[in-house]
């Protein structure tokens, strides 16, 4: 098990024993590792970060010379200022704001320099019925090309907005990029994690050095 912020080569910010082991992908011939929805991971092993999207978003952030990278996976912007109760540090990675600080300041700590961090951003689809006056998806992806711009961080790739959900499959040693678009918004394993968060929470096109596969 990944202790939270392991002294170990690889550190995420929960400590889950069904999660943090990981799995062999025979399809990628990698050892991965799942980024779940409120999760972030930080890594300077050889090993594959995986997530799949719908509305939420994530950064994958890497330093090609300090050789440590990341990925996040976050549900909504920003907790409004009356939803911040005393539980809100304890859930606040699944707000992309706390998100991106977290990723950022994980790479940072372990060698990374914000002049070589090379960003690529993922998701924000609209595959919810019920936001179609404020589609938290368009929202997601808005929200993180406005803060890597207002942080002056540039974007190498993106895939974002449009409806599908999609699957990441992230390499932080290389910063390689396999983005599969699923078929349909009916995506079962997507509309499942979808609808979760939209109870607990009660309310363009592919470019740079991206592969849809």
């Amino acid at each position: 098990m990944y202790a939270i912020r392991s002294s170990r080569s690889t550190s995420r910010n929960v400590a889950a024993p069904d999660t943090a082991a990981g799995y062999y992908d025979n399809r990628f011939k990698s050892q991965a590792l799942k980024v779940l929805p409120g999760e972030f991971l930080v890594t300077d092993r050889d090993v594959m970060l995986v997530t799949v999207l719908g509305s939420c978003v994530s950064a994958c952030m890497r330093d090609p010379l300090a050789g440590v990278g990341g990925m996040n996976h976050f549900m909504l912007p920003d907790a409004e200022p009356e939803s911040r109760s005393s539980t809100w540090a304890n859930e606040s990675a699944r707000y992309g704001s706390y998100a991106m600080e977290m990723l950022i300041n994980e790479l940072l700590k372990r060698g990374a320099s914000r002049a070589r961090l090379e960003t690529k951003v993922f998701g924000g689809g609209a595959v919810l019925a019920g936001f179609t006056t404020n589609p938290v998806g368009q929202r997601n992806g808005e929200f993180v090309l406005r803060y890597l711009r207002d942080e002056g961080l540039p974007v190498s790739g993106q895939d974002l907005f449009e409806v599908f959900p999609r699957r990441v499959h992230y390499f932080p040693r290389s910063g390689r990029v396999m983005v599969r678009r699923l078929p349909s918004a009916n995506d079962v394993e997507v509309l499942a994690s979808e609808k979760l968060y939209r109870s607990r929470l009660a309310e363009s096109p592919t470019t740079g050095s991206v592969e849809l596969f």
